[in-house]
């Protein structure tokens, strides 16, 4: 698994958004990750939108459950 590969598929589900949220505030101005899960998570999407608007990158690097979450540059 390459070092910025998060995945949360084996984690119990309410650990889940806690974890990549985590992760995210941990990253370095412009740092992303990979985000891995055994779903497409438009709901964390959705959380993201809320927490954070216009502050987060969100890309589908594959349909489904594989996606990159960027930081800010700000």
């Amino acid at each position: 698994m390459p070092d910025n590969e998060l995945d949360v598929r084996r984690l119990r589900k309410p650990d889940k958004h806690p974890m990549i949220f985590a992760r995210y505030a941990a990253l370095p101005t412009g740092g992303s990750f990979v985000l891995v899960n055994n779903h497409d998570p438009k709901h964390l999407r959705a959380e993201f939108d809320t927490e954070h608007p216009g502050g987060y990158g969100w890309e589908y690097v594959e349909k489904g459950p594989r996606c990159g979450v960027s930081g800010s540059a700000s």
